[in-house]
């Protein structure tokens, strides 16, 4: 019970926080708009283009993919750290896991995702 007092305790402070940092950028934030202030800041150097660039979808797909496989290592990280002390259920967790994850790959790859040209 006291672990899950010190769980609900955690999401009401750290939900209180963000809340507290959005309301925060609304005060601080300047008030008064100008072409000036809405202009990108190229270190002090006039603008050279319009800052509203297209990007093509490719590098979007690229960017998905990566945040994916880095996350994946994120979650492997502590499953590799605490290997002896995991039973049987837990490696076969993260053999699930592993095995969604190449299945996902897999599909990007059937679907031309990945190609550059």
């Amino acid at each position: 019970m006291n672990e899950l007092l010190c769980l609900v305790i955690f999401i009401i402070l750290s939900t209180l926080f963000v809340v507290s940092m959005v309301i925060a950028g609304f005060v601080c934030g300047y008030k008064k708009k100008s072409a000036i202030k809405n202009s990108p800041y190229e270190c002090g150097m006039k603008p050279l283009c319009d800052s509203d660039i297209r990007f093509d979808i490719k590098y979007f797909n690229y960017a998905v993919m990566f945040l994916i496989f880095d996350i994946e290592t994120i979650f492997l990280y502590p499953f590799a750290v605490f290997i002896n002390a995991l039973g049987l259920f837990a490696i076969v967790e993260a053999f699930i896991f592993i095995g969604m994850l190449l299945l996902g790959l897999v599909l990007a790859i059937n679907k031309k995702l990945l190609r550059w040209i």
